[in-house]
């Protein structure tokens, strides 16, 4: 299988949804909700897409990011991925563009929720960086599972070069 990231576009919604209700049964955006996050000036949403030569284009995975300008803040709003393509880097290449855009943006610290009861995910998050900071009891609904809040501080360019790394 073959695949790729590419920037989401407000046309890419019905393949998100399909996914997004697959992945988050339960607690999955609206339509409506999504639409907006596609189409926000402040947010950067990535698809990842299967692309084989004797097949259309398919949605296996999504992310999104959002922060206003000139903020160096920003919150990391969902991320998901095929269930059968899980385990695959598809989800670690779509936080790291996230990653990216942040950097682009200026951004110094890094916001998410995840849940509780997702240790995979909070593993993923941890090695790129992110601590956890506080639980937002029965955050999930209609599960009614806690939230773990998790930060991220990114150092600046002239931190970094100070260090030695690039």
């Amino acid at each position: 299988m073959t695949w790729r990231l590419r920037n989401a576009v407000p046309a890419d919604l019905d393949d998100i949804m399909w996914l997004e209700r697959a992945s988050f049964p339960t607690d999955a955006w609206s339509s409506a909700q999504m639409a907006a996050e596609l189409h926000s000036p402040y947010g950067f949403y990535v698809i990842a897409e299967q692309v084989d030569d004797e097949t259309v284009p398919t949605v296996i995975g999504y992310a999104g990011i959002a922060s206003l300008p000139a903020d160096t803040v920003a919150d990391v709003q969902t991320i998901a991925v095929d269930a059968a393509r899980r385990g695959s880097g598809i989800g670690r290449a779509l936080f790291q563009a996230l990653l990216d855009e942040a950097r682009r943006r200026a951004v110094r610290e890094v916001f998410l929720e995840v849940r509780a009861d997702n240790p995979v995910a909070q593993h993923m998050y941890e090695r790129f960086g992110f601590e956890a900071i506080a639980t937002r009891p029965r955050y999930y609904q209609p599960d009614g599972v806690d939230a773990i809040v998790m930060r991220r501080t990114t150092p600046t360019a002239e931190e970094e070069s100070s260090d030695g790394h690039r």
